[in-house]
């Protein structure tokens, strides 16, 4: 589908933008590019943005009276390698936009170009955010930054490549995952595989850890919690016939809930010395705290489903599933209430593809999808407050 956007914003000037973007990634809190170009095209529209005080992302307000929502958009790239053939692929060695931030960014910036000249029933503070993808996120240091002084609610979208272009899902309560990152390293005095039994088979300590903790976890955390530890990465030894002094694994723990979130923690680490303690190998446990999960607050998912449906028709929205991954949005949910809503960048008919690959792209068509709805989406959540102010 293709949806034409009133007003002063042209579609292709969106889409040009995007691409500029994606061909332009930065990681989390190294976006001064992207940082100088959001300032620029807020400027052009006669807005006046700030930069965060870490040096990268942009606070913008428009209007000055009335009440206040907030439009949170992140701006920041992934530590992979772009895979795509297209003009628009990255410029920058092993750093990509594999997860539609350039897409989130462009959407809020042409959004903005549109309400920036409009007459408004109060006002409306545009969050640009770094460091999404780094733990627990850099919605922390907008919030300690006092970005949602004088905010009522806020909103944000996500690229969801399991939906069609045209589509929007919406979902009260949890809507994505908590998330953490896990480290257990373990040391011993190493020796020759002929003689394993005279010094610490760490090896074989590894393989326990990694094979044992996850069952152990679901084993000692309500199923209903949906806790789920995957490793990524191993590493230990060179040589096939000596046995080494350490080796580390690393991984990520999800989970639906937040007490079994904040309980993971010291369990994890119960689990791990108690996995390890016969072999004789030394543990240790680092354990980064990400994020808790995206609770939607539920008068804010009807404004959301309220603007798909005026905007776009009552077949663009649909109901979205809670997902096992991680958004920092969640932080801004401690302070005021919001919601996420999920943006369909598949092409109807394509095949599926996932976040966080060197081939994920999106169709630009869903680019004046998520304009139309931002925009329509601010009209009607600040008319909602003003009436609730009178």
């Amino acid at each position: 589908m293709r949806i034409d956007i009133p007003g002063a914003v042209i579609i292709d000037d969106v889409i040009a933008l995007r691409r500029d973007l994606h061909a332009h990634p930065e990681l989390a809190f190294e976006e001064k590019r992207t940082t100088d170009v959001i300032i620029d095209r807020l400027l052009r529209v006669g807005l006046v943005p700030q930069v965060l005080p870490g040096g990268t992302g942009v606070v913008c307000d428009i209007g000055t009276t009335g009440p206040m929502i907030a439009l949170r958009a992140d701006i920041d790239a992934l530590p992979i390698s772009d895979l795509k053939d297209v003009p628009y692929r990255s410029t920058v060695e092993d750093v990509c936009h594999g997860c539609g931030h350039d897409a989130h960014t462009a959407i809020l910036l042409g959004a903005a170009a549109e309400l920036a000249g409009a007459e408004l029933p109060g006002r409306i503070r545009l969050i640009f955010q770094p460091a999404e993808e780094s733990l627990p996120g850099g919605a922390v240091s907008v919030v300690a930054a006092g970005a949602l002084s004088g905010v009522e609610r806020i909103f944000a979208l996500h690229c969801d490549p399991r939906l069609d272009t045209g589509q929007i899902g919406a979902r009260v309560g949890p809507i994505t995952a908590a998330c953490d990152q896990v480290e257990v390293v373990l040391s011993g005095p190493g020796g020759h595989t002929a003689r394993p039994h005279l010094t610490v088979d760490l090896v074989y300590a590894l393989g326990r850890v990694i094979t044992e903790l996850p069952g152990l976890l679901s084993r000692h955390v309500d199923p209903r919690a949906a806790l789920s530890l995957v490793w990524g990465a191993v590493d230990a030894g060179r040589a096939v016939n000596a046995i080494p002094m350490s080796g580390r694994v690393r991984g990520t723990l999800r989970v639906f809930d937040r007490d079994a979130w904040l309980a993971a923690e010291p369990l994890m680490r119960t689990l791990v010395d108690q996995i390890v303690a016969p072999s004789g190998a030394h543990a240790e446990t680092t354990y980064l705290r990400g994020v808790p999960p995206v609770v939607n607050d539920a008068d804010t998912v009807e404004l959301q489903r309220a603007a798909v449906v005026s905007a776009l028709g009552a077949g663009a929205l649909v109901e979205t599933e809670q997902s096992m991954g991680g958004e920092d949005f969640a932080w801004y949910l401690d302070t005021v209430p919001g919601a996420l809503a999920r943006l369909g960048v598949r092409r109807p008919g394509s095949t599926p593809f996932d976040l966080h690959q060197g081939t994920f792209d999106i169709d630009e068509d869903a680019l004046a999808v998520g304009v139309t709805y931002t925009v329509a989406l601010a009209r009607a959540a600040l008319t909602a407050e003003r009436l609730t102010a009178e």
